[in-house]
């Protein structure tokens, strides 16, 4: 996966997100709430792609295993669909927390941005653990030690 294609999907993200608070206030009367449920959410995936790149790796590169065709292809479709996913929220939720910018901190505003911005980083952590699952995929050439 090119880093070109996580970065159009983060820029696209940090576009909607900067647009959902207008958009969604001026259409509800009220900006969505950011809970800390989407970044913990956000973090468990990010934690189980980790141990599935961490299990590939160890299967695959250090002990030599094969694992199924479809199996491999599975963790790689899997690492690929996760990485521009979590650049997509990453970027959303950074866009959105980039619109509470300016706002009183000590009302919801504030809440709102610190969860956003902590939502961000666990998107990112997502793509991080979804680049590694991917190298990981990879199988060596005969020629490699």
């Amino acid at each position: 996966m090119s880093g070109g294609a996580i970065t159009a999907w983060a820029v696209i993200g940090i576009v909607g997100g900067w647009l959902a608070h207008p958009v969604v206030e001026a259409w509800r009367g009220v900006a969505p709430v950011v809970t800390w449920a989407q970044p913990m959410l956000l973090l468990l995936i990010a934690a189980t792609l980790g141990v599935t790149a961490w299990v590939t790796h160890r299967q695959l590169q250090v002990r030599g295993e094969r694992i199924e065709a479809h199996q491999a292809v599975n963790r790689l479709v899997l690492a690929r669909a996760c990485a521009l996913v979590g650049a997509l929220l990453a970027g959303g939720y950074l866009g959105y927390a980039i619109s509470w910018l300016g706002y009183d901190m000590s009302t919801a505003a504030g809440d709102r941005l610190v969860r956003s911005a902590v939502a961000a980083v666990a998107g990112t952590t997502i793509v991080i653990a979804a680049r590694l699952l991917e190298h990981a995929c990879r199988v060596r050439k005969p020629d490699e030690n």
